[in-house]
């Protein structure tokens, strides 16, 4: 099967899940290519007809078992990812979302090593995906307060 992501033509949409409950943050540890070992927040691709709000219900619930409910953009990344030679390898935007636990805990498919409940202070102890924390602070704030930095689309 190709991987169509793969030394792509265009970037791909994806969208991932700050997802609080008691506090804590819910944090996934990938275990395929290209962030193996690393940790990070649920998500994936926005599929075709799929709301950003519909998408990270899904991802959430396909890559942990969990039910979430988005309540605002947290952000965004550009994931760029360069062979040895330079060319792209991976291009994703990636739009974070603070998300609230709903129902489910955590089940182990074949895209994550681990999955952990953490304080938000504590990450800066793990090896995360480059700007994980902010965009965890920003979100843990839209959390709390409810407030919204963007519409849930």
């Amino acid at each position: 099967m190709t991987d169509l992501r793969k030394y792509p033509d265009r970037p791909f949409l994806a969208v991932s899940a700050a997802i609080f409950r008691n506090g804590e943050v819910l944090l996934v540890k990938r275990a395929r290519p290209p962030v193996t070992g690393v940790y990070t927040l649920p998500g994936g691709v926005v599929e075709v007809g799929e709301t950003l709000a519909e998408a990270v219900v899904r991802e959430v619930r396909e890559e942990t078992g969990i039910d979430v409910m988005p309540i605002a953009l947290a952000g965004y990344r550009n994931v760029v990812v360069r062979d040895g030679t330079g060319k792209v390898e991976r291009h994703f935007v990636v739009l974070p979302f603070a998300a609230r636990w709903i129902a489910g805990e955590f089940c182990a498919g074949e895209e994550l090593a681990d999955c952990r409940w953490i304080n938000p202070r504590e990450i800066g102890g793990l090896k995360t995906t480059e700007g994980l924390p902010e965009i965890v602070a920003t979100a843990y704030r839209l959390a709390r307060t409810g407030a919204t930095a963007a519409p849930v689309p």
